[in-house]
């Protein structure tokens, strides 16, 4: 009995060399800059502004094992009267990724690691937004699955329009969207 060797290990006791493994490395403001360029009248507006958000992810790959994914926010707040906040966030994370399928490191890359991500950038713009004398501003969740499935689709198409395979090529490692 005191030769059997348990059949699962522990959690953190380091995965068999042929599993996939992820790691958060880091977290981290990239840049950042908050305006709010029509202070102080902008608190005399009695009108509701529309507020934008714009995202952008950037992939980049460090090292054999690392990426860095960038996560862009632009979000600001207009009306007739003008401009009454603008948030611009680069919040990224650095990942450390082993022995990941070549087919699933796109969909990680561009759809969990935001994922991951998202809830403090979003935490970042609240803060942001209320340290300009707005009440916080908490973001809806991006639906950054279907971003990176039409970015596919449109890539698609565009190789179809181009060359007629309508082969399924790896889209870049870049997604815009709005939300």
């Amino acid at each position: 009995m005191a030769d059997q060797q348990p059949t699962n290990e522990g959690n953190g006791s380091g995965a068999p060399d042929g599993e996939p493994q992820v790691s958060v490395l880091a977290q981290y403001i990239k840049d950042l800059s908050v305006e709010n360029p029509s202070a102080p009248q902008v608190f005399q507006w009695q009108v509701q502004p529309s507020v934008d958000v714009q995202f952008n992810i950037n992939v980049e790959k460090l090292a054999d094992d690392i990426h860095e994914i960038v996560l862009k926010m632009e979000v600001s707040a207009r009306s007739e009267n003008g401009v009454h906040f603008v948030v611009d966030l680069s919040y990224g994370g650095l990942f450390g990724l082993r022995n990941i399928p070549e087919d699933a490191l796109p969909p990680f890359l561009l759809i969990e690691a935001p994922r991951l991500i998202f809830p403090f950038a979003r935490q970042i713009v609240s803060e942001a937004v209320a340290n300009t004398g707005f009440p916080p501003l908490l973001l809806d969740p991006i639906d950054f699955a279907g971003a990176y499935l039409a970015q596919v689709q449109a890539a698609q198409e565009q190789a179809g329009e181009t060359n007629g395979n309508g082969s399924g090529d790896t889209p870049p490692a870049e997604t815009p969207s709005e939300s």
